[in-house]
């Protein structure tokens, strides 16, 4: 590896990094997501070169967004193939339409890798000027420290080996191995919330803070990922949940909303209720430290928590016009 070029250098170091970082997860080999851009093509090329062959098994995924996908994913496996990879799936996906287009598109593509990875981690092309437009978003959003977090790189069954270095880099290695690219249109189309990002927002920032604004919420990323996971070590620790699977409220009352927020979410999730936005969460927590016996919050997956003589119990939707008292929003 001491004689490879800088690019390729960047991103064999950046694939031995995660592999001795995950150990387990790598050592019955690995499925690489390939879309032919040169993130993803030099991933490939790193886990060829530090894994093997025999290791490295690649898809790629058809959405049928475009004019002819269908074409270009049968022949970027073609060249993967002449490159040396011995298993390459061409993975074909409906995409729907909840979330928007970009969102519907990722969901049916992680769907279909899961399902042809057949255990391995599925490594992901993502690199740190992805992880910055992450972190971006997720402060014009409001959406919380866990997108502020940004991507994980390892998080199962996703890896993402690359998010330490940029997209420069990768640039770099692909022109350095003679792999032929594809610029996905779609990178160029101002109608998706993230080119608008990466070609206009970012470069200004850029340009107003006098540069380093990307390597910067990287850090950021990373510094909000380790508090996350003491927050949500200590959380895992409070001695909460009855044996009936009631929420003691004595064990919370006094504790911090960050933990207490945690154990709620969690208590909730394992009881059958769905995702939990910040308002809903925030009411929960109400519940707790406010609430009187008999109130109730209703959460997705038709459950109700209802307070009961310091208790929080889940309890099912039976009925439209449950009994008991909403705490209001």
């Amino acid at each position: 590896m001491s004689t490879a070029a800088p690019g390729t250098a960047s991103v064999r170091r950046a694939v031995r990094a995660f592999a001795d970082a995950h150990p387990g997860p790598v050592a019955g080999g690995v499925l690489v997501a390939c879309s032919g851009g040169a993130d993803s093509l030099a991933l490939v090329a790193g886990c060829l070169a530090e894994f093997g062959p025999a290791a490295t098994h690649v898809a790629t995924v058809d959405h049928g967004l475009q004019a002819g996908s269908d074409r270009r994913a049968v022949e970027l496996a073609d060249r993967l193939r002449e490159r040396g990879v011995p298993v390459v799936h061409v993975l074909t996906v409906q995409v729907g339409t909840d979330g928007g287009l970009e969102a519907a598109a990722r969901s049916a593509r992680y769907e279909a890798l899961v399902a042809a990875a057949g255990g391995r981690p599925v490594l992901l092309g993502h690199t740190a000027d992805d992880q910055a437009e992450t972190v971006l978003l997720g402060l014009a959003r409001g959406s919380g420290p866990r997108s502020v977090a940004g991507m994980s790189a390892w998080r199962t069954p996703w890896g993402r080996p690359l998010l330490g270095i940029r997209r420069s880099d990768t640039e770099n290695a692909c022109r350095e191995q003679g792999l032929e690219v594809w610029n996905d249109p779609h990178n160029s189309e101002s109608r998706f919330t993230r080119v608008r990002l990466r070609r206009e927002v970012l470069p200004l920032l850029e340009d107003v803070l006098g540069g380093g604004v990307g390597p910067a919420l990287g850090r950021t990323a990373a510094l909000m990922a380790d508090d996350l996971a003491a927050l949500d070590e200590l959380a895992a620790a409070v001695p909460a949940v009855d044996v009936d699977g009631g929420l003691l409220l004595a064990t919370l009352t006094d504790r911090p909303r960050a933990i207490r927020t945690r154990v709620l979410r969690r208590w909730a999730g394992a009881g059958g209720a769905g995702q939990l936005t910040a308002d809903l969460l925030g009411r929960l927590d109400r519940l707790v430290t406010d609430g009187r016996t008999g109130q109730a919050v209703r959460l997705p997956g038709a459950v109700d928590a209802v307070r009961r003589r310091g208790r929080l119990v889940l309890e099912p939707v039976t009925r439209v016009d449950h009994t008991a008292v909403r705490m209001e929003s």
